[in-house]
């Protein structure tokens, strides 16, 4: 035993000395000046970089054998330093300063982490999907017994408590002990659940996902959505089984965090990348040489989803969304959204999800869902509550593909009301919950690609796109770019797509030398979004003009586009520039950006009563629609005259044939619409009034 204490005190030393000596690149003394911070700070813990303790052999080896021992050591070590210092600080603090661990090498999946890594250290990776509430855990609790004896408990190893069944007092009998609550020393305390990376987890394996314990200030550090590394000691904890006071042989795994790191995200909390997005000088100069080829934008569109024949300006709209314009925050803190959101639409077996799939594997963040297994709560967060009886947020996909992409396949078959949970995502860029006593707003900074097949099967060129696709108005017009996918037979187009479908399906892989590496594509991808270009005058100038002409109010037939159409034009053309990395928008990505939404506008906008391209279409009512239910509600209000008398069906059809604007046939045919639609009755056979 005496050697033992011996070894401990020799270790803290060891450490004491370590850190009093060691010395930074710069030449400062790093720790020490950290232990004097910590008062100012009212911090109680200290942050060791591990690459730092490495060139102490004894302490690493320490380390990877019993880590309690070492972090013991560490923060005795601390104390003593800081008692020479701050001596009333240290003896206030005492029990609570800890150390904790940055840069821990050996990390390990969560699928490595089993049986054998038992009471070692190690690091992960993961992204939070939940996190509880925040609760006071027992350290020591004291109990009293009627003489007014004191007997303390310490808290074991996990989370459990015995309770003494008599007073530790020698000469005191007493077996009703109280706990004495003002005395006993309590920590905070959080349960965090840890799981797999979705790009790292193999297809077809569900993901797993570990509990973590978080103690004190690391509490409330990492929330739902975020991707850390997370340093800890491997724990178990001993199953119970329910009903009975047996106790299982089944053991679970914790980890006791120590401290979280960031996986290449939020602010400087030094952050790690993680290796998708990790760019290494040389990939770096590869991306800037191909940024400089000529044709790189050409390129670019046919090294996405090469497998897939045409469809060249979806493929350009995709990688534009992958990258995505900058999300802009003006002085008042409001936000405006710098994500794209495209929607396609179109036949069966035009390739749709093939994209979808595509695109969020290639992308440096993306998420794949689809629609019919997909609830509102899966989409956005939901509350759970915990065995322990604990309520848990859990974050959803749009949470969880926070910077990046969703997409969301078979958008038309999603219930109603659970396509209702992205009007918020889409537009104001959160996730809000109110449930359970939790009421929260999460980020969801997403970009969302959604494919839906049209109502009927095949799409309905006669029919206006709200007909054709069963989705809410306000959604559709939510979406920066919709493109209609037809699959039209012609005899040049259908003999390239079988040439090319048929040459993947031979051995030998067709002419690929100028498309890009997929992994240098995606790097490519992630290393864009890091620019932030600016609009020239000339681009500013292109987009006006553009959009002033669209909204010429003079001409009837034209229904105006809406801001939002502006907002998706200046998008749309920063996240080309950032494409091409370029430092500020010029003219030509403006063009660009204003040929996508005028394709998007003849593709999906163009009223097919009269021909026009008319926006009024997205928004549920085309103009000619708009004008006619105008009239034909009037020709009903003059013939009805001041005493509501009923109108006979022949003289109204004749009346409405007489303004030049309708056919019979049309008249007929609007006529029994809007019996359907209740906006007109028969007050007696054949004859109409107004609701």
């Amino acid at each position: 035993m005496a050697q033992e204490t011996q070894t401990q005190a020799a270790l803290i030393d060891q450490i004491q000395n370590f850190l009093a000596s060691f010395k930074d690149k710069s030449g400062s003394f790093r720790y020490v000046e950290e232990i004097d911070q910590m008062m100012a700070k009212q911090a109680k813990y200290i942050v060791v970089d591990y690459n730092d303790v490495v060139s102490q052999r004894e302490i690493e080896v320490k380390f990877n054998s019993s880590p309690d021992e070492v972090l013991y050591a560490f923060s005795r070590a601390v104390k003593n330093i800081l008692e020479e210092r701050f001596p009333d600080y240290a003896k206030k603090i005492s029990d609570d300063i800890r150390v904790r661990i940055a840069n821990y090498p050996i990390q390990r999946s969560l699928r490595q982490i089993n049986a054998e890594v038992i009471g070692r250290m190690t690091s992960v990776s993961g992204m939070v999907v939940r996190s509880s509430e925040v609760k006071p855990l027992a350290k020591s609790v004291l109990y009293k017994c009627p003489e007014g004896h004191i007997t303390e408990v310490p808290l074991e190893r996990g989370l459990t408590l015995y309770t003494p069944t008599k007073c530790s007092h020698d000469k005191c009998t007493h077996r009703d002990l109280r706990i004495d609550p003002e005395n006993s020393k309590f920590i905070d305390f959080q349960i965090v659940r840890l799981q797999e990376l979705p790009e790292d987890l193999p297809p077809g394996q569900l993901p797993h996902y570990i509990d973590v314990t978080i103690k004190q200030d690391l509490v409330d550090n990492a929330r739902p959505g975020d991707r850390i590394i997370l340093t800890g000691i491997v724990r178990i904890e001993q199953e119970q089984i329910t009903g009975t006071r047996i106790h299982s042989g089944l053991h679970r795994l914790r980890i006791e965090g120590n401290n979280i790191e960031f996986l290449g995200g939020r602010g400087t909390k030094n952050s790690r990348r993680s290796e998708r997005e990790e760019i290494s000088p040389e990939e770096e100069k590869i991306i800037k040489s191909l940024a400089r080829t000529s044709d790189i934008y050409d390129r670019l569109i046919a090294s996405f989803a090469p497998h897939i024949q045409g469809s060249a300006i979806i493929k350009e709209s995709i990688l534009l969304l992958i990258v995505g314009s900058t999300q802009r925050v003006l002085q008042d803190g409001t936000k405006i959204r710098g994500d794209i959101n495209v929607f396609l639409v179109g036949d069966p077996g035009t390739a749709k999800s093939e994209m979808l799939k595509f695109c969020a594997r290639i992308a440096p963040r993306g998420l794949y869902t689809s629609g019919r297994g997909s609830t509102a709560a899966g989409l956005t967060a939901a509350v759970v509550r915990d065995k322990t009886g604990i309520m848990m947020l859990e974050a959803g996909a749009v949470v969880l593909g926070d910077q990046g992409l969703v997409c969301i396949d078979e958008f038309d078959k999603m219930k109603p009301e659970d396509r209702s949970a992205l009007h918020e995502v889409m537009e104001q860029q959160s996730a809000s919950i109110a449930k359970g006593g939790i009421v929260a707003t999460l980020n969801a900074r997403t970009s969302i690609l959604a494919a839906a097949n049209p109502m009927y099967g095949k799409y309905d060129p006669f029919k206006n796109i709200t007909e054709n696709v069963a989705l809410p108005i306000p959604l559709l017009t939510r979406f920066d770019l919709i493109f209609v996918v037809r699959d039209i037979p012609s005899k040049e187009k259908d003999r390239n797509i079988a040439q090319h479908i048929i040459g993947l399906h031979k051995r030998s892989s067709s002419d690929n030398r100028s498309l890009i590496d997929v992994d240098i594509f995606t790097k490519y991808l992630a290393y864009c979004k890091r620019s932030d270009p600016l609009l020239t005058p000339e681009a500013e100038e292109k987009i006006l003009e553009y959009y002033l002409k669209m909204r010429n109010v003079e001409s009837e037939e034209m229904i105006t586009v809406t801001p939002r159409q502006l907002g998706g034009l200046v998008r749309l053309a920063t996240a080309r520039a950032r494409l091409l990395q370029k430092d500020q928008v010029d003219g030509e990505d403006a063009e660009r950006a204003i040929f996508l939404i005028q394709s998007m506008l003849e593709d999906a906008g163009v009223d097919v009563n009269t021909g026009k391209v008319d926006l009024g279409v997205l928004q549920g009512r085309p103009h000619s629609e708009v004008s006619k239910l105008q009239l034909f509600m009037d020709v009903l209000k003059s013939l009805e005259g001041d005493g509501k008398a009923a109108v006979e069906e022949k003289t109204f059809i004749k009346e409405l044939v007489k303004t030049g604007k309708f056919t019979e046939e049309e008249a007929r045919s609007f006529l029994r619409r809007m019996l359907r639609e209740a906006s007109i009755y028969e007050s007696k056979p054949g004859h109409y009034n107004r609701v």
